[in-house]
């Protein structure tokens, strides 16, 4: 089998791999990319599977960046792409609630969001109930509401419009296989073997193969703690609409939003619980329902207390075990390896951007759009802690 050869290769190709691609073109790199993907389907992606949510509500300021970076680039999809693009944005906002024990917290983040002109607001109880009817606010004391460009959208139409844009691209190859190793020499990446048996030649490696992008940079002998924790997601219907309502957490880590004709909600399992999962299960933990999520749905919108579960899915967070942070930049240790993972369920809203910052620190040796210095996965071994305390 003849050997090929590129200059740029990106393992996995769901929105971070294929919108660092994309930002690399755009850029103006003028090399070959090879972009590979062992399931161009998506079926397992956490693309595919996840909420969708976008927001600035966090805790630390390089976070809030990423995700206002995505929602300039979603503002004007069409207009980025060259072509029209429709990703069913629903800007009905982010509402945060907190418990007294919560309420501290919730304020020193909104301290910080403010800074970073997120166009937040906080609301005691009797300003919730006069906004939000269907809301029970006992225990309640106080939430942050993001409304000015926090929502969901489809994230595989956003991932369908970078790969249409890919695929009509000669410097870019779509290639279906899964990586089966990496090759380095002196401490450099000198190219990758596939499934199928054949080499390709590189001299830069980009991991983003989400969940699994842990086992990807065993091949290169490093410890990237990203593994994937496994999130099911229910869909249920109910007697009442709530027009209008925002994405709204619970202090319990519960999250609830509309969709379609109905609403999804979830939550994550307690920390006892929740460890990796293994690679191929997709199985909703459906006890998970009728013992956690439908009682405190209902304790918080009582309009919630007869509702009918109609399906549920499950998929896996690239989750940083670390410290809930992305990683995003090089691997120390090898010359020509980057990374861009373990959002932690934020992959979606910050993938996007999280590809251009990388695309330029390849491309010009430094951040231009979004300053990721502090995402730098060498703080793992350095033993330096950079903590998202704003996780759902």
């Amino acid at each position: 089998m003849t050997d090929k050869s590129c200059d740029i290769t990106i393992i996995g190709g769901a929105l971070a791999g294929a919108a660092t691609a994309w930002h690399l073109t755009r850029l103006g790199f003028n090399g070959h990319i090879a972009l590979f993907e062992r399931d161009p389907a998506f079926a397992k992606a956490a693309t595919a599977l996840s909420a969708s949510g976008i927001r600035q509500q966090f805790s630390l300021a390089e976070n809030i960046a990423l995700s206002q970076r995505t929602l300039a680039f979603l503002h004007e999809v069409s207009e980025n792409f060259g072509f029209e693009t429709d990703i069913g944005f629903h800007a009905n906002g982010y509402l945060l609630l907190a418990s007294e024990a919560g309420r501290e917290t919730l304020a020193a983040n909104h301290a910080v969001q403010k800074q970073c002109a997120a166009d937040v607001t906080l609301l005691d109880p009797a300003a919730l109930e006069d906004k939000f009817g269907w809301l029970n606010t006992d225990g309640i004391a106080a939430g942050s509401l993001g409304l000015s460009g926090e929502g969901w959208f489809d994230a595989m139409a956003l991932l369908a419009a970078f790969r249409r844009a890919l695929k009509g691209d000669p410097s870019v190859s779509l290639v279906k296989d899964e990586v089966a190793s990496i090759s380095h020499e002196r401490d450099k990446v000198t190219g990758l073997r596939l499934a199928d048996g054949s080499e390709w030649r590189c001299g830069t490696v980009v991991i983003a193969a989400g969940p699994s992008s842990g086992a990807i940079a065993q091949m290169t002998g490093h410890d990237l703690p990203v593994e994937p924790r496994k999130r099911s997601v229910f869909f249920f219907r109910a007697m009442d609409r709530l027009a209008g309502m925002p994405l709204t957490v619970d202090p319990s880590g519960l999250y609830v939003r509309p969709e379609g004709d109905g609403y999804i909600t979830g939550i994550s399992p307690p920390p006892e619980e929740d460890g990796p999962a293994a690679p191929y299960d997709f199985e909703p933990d459906w006890p998970l329902f009728e013992q956690r999520i439908w009682p405190l749905l209902a304790e918080r919108i009582p309009a919630f207390e007869a509702i009918k579960l109609q399906s549920a899915w499950a998929g896996h967070y690239d989750y940083n075990s670390f410290d809930r942070n992305a990683l995003i930049g090089p691997v120390p240790g090898t010359e020509g390896l980057y990374a861009v993972t373990g959002f932690s369920g934020h992959g979606v809203q910050q993938a996007p951007s999280a590809g251009e910052a990388l695309a330029e620190l390849i491309l010009f040796g430094e951040y231009r759009s979004t300053d990721c210095s502090a995402f730098a996965p060498g703080r793992v071994g350095a033993g330096r802690v950079f903590a998202e305390r704003n996780i759902i």
